[in-house]
């Protein structure tokens, strides 16, 4: 797949604005260049990868560094081949131990056509999930760098997993994105912050932009988390598990009740081949 850099441009830059508009927007997580395709065709203007995503479409788990770079970037290169708009690509801790495995990410990562990624301060081991405070950030600065070097805006989310992987402190939740505010990044995330208060204080604290996962802990609305202070709202695999959900419930009725009354739920097979029409500027693939 071949992306015009001009059109590269453009998708950076509109990815860039969009984070320093008035309001939130969400930035729609798709799995793969069919859910990217339904994503556009249904209005939104920003997306993003899921890993978590695109390990169950390989039948593989999320987190535990059974994705490697190659994978995630293919999956990434079909999902902006997919559509017109800025795509962002959630990277994990970004394939690599030192700096230069992690600047390499990020070069490749625009070669795919990326204008964002996250890097994340997890580990990916069980027994010991978050890396040490100091190490992370020296990670967000060599990603910082490289996205500073490409020739298009490439927004860089810095995450910090604490309450994702179970460890729930929010004093170095917050020591930690303030660390990764003042290494450069962009964006700023925590997954599944317990509370509104604990959103709220995040946002009012930080001077870049916070992104905000929705459908984890407290059940908020976009007005609600915009009045909160979130720049950005993401869905992580929320939409890949509504799809599983979806096949699983179909699946178990089959198996378990010998019955088909979950066709009638099921997109008709002329509007999903409708669905699937490449949406205009959409990038071609290689011949």
């Amino acid at each position: 797949m071949l992306l015009d850099p001009a059109d590269q441009y453009r998708r950076g830059l509109a990815f860039k604005e969009a984070h320093e508009s008035e309001g939130a927007f969400v930035v729609a997580n798709a799995w793969d260049a069919g859910s990217a395709r339904l994503l556009t065709g249904l209005g939104f203007t920003a997306l993003a990868t899921t890993s978590a995503g695109l390990a169950f479409a390989l039948g593989r788990s999320d987190g535990v560094n059974l994705l490697d770079r190659g994978q995630a970037l293919d999956n990434a290169r079909a999902i902006v081949a997919a559509t017109p708009h800025p795509v962002s690509a959630d990277l994990e801790s970004c394939y690599g131990a030192s700096g230069e495995e992690i600047a390499e990410t990020i070069r490749l990562a625009a070669e795919a056509g990326l204008v964002g990624a996250s890097i994340e301060d997890a580990t990916g081991d069980p027994d010991d999930p978050i890396l040490p405070i100091d190490v992370a950030v020296e990670r967000v600065t060599a990603a910082v760098a490289a996205a500073r070097a490409l020739p298009f805006p490439f927004t860089l989310t810095a995450r910090a997993e604490n309450f994702l992987h179970g460890r729930r402190d929010f004093a170095d939740t917050l020591a930690r994105l303030r660390a990764y505010e003042a290494a450069g990044a962009d964006v700023l995330y925590a997954p599944c912050l317990p509370d509104v208060e604990a959103i709220r204080t995040v946002c009012s604290v930080l001077d870049r932009p916070v992104n905000v996962l929705a459908g984890v802990g407290p059940t908020l609305s976009v007005p609600e988390l915009e009045k909160l202070g979130a720049r950005r709202i993401s869905l992580g695999s929320a939409f890949a598990r509504a799809a599983l959900g979806g096949f699983l419930r179909a699946a178990r009725e089959v198996h378990e009740h010998g019955t088909f009354t979950f066709v009638a739920e099921a997109v008709p097979y002329a509007e999903a081949n409708t669905l699937m029409c490449a949406p205009a500027g959409a990038a071609e693939e290689d011949a």
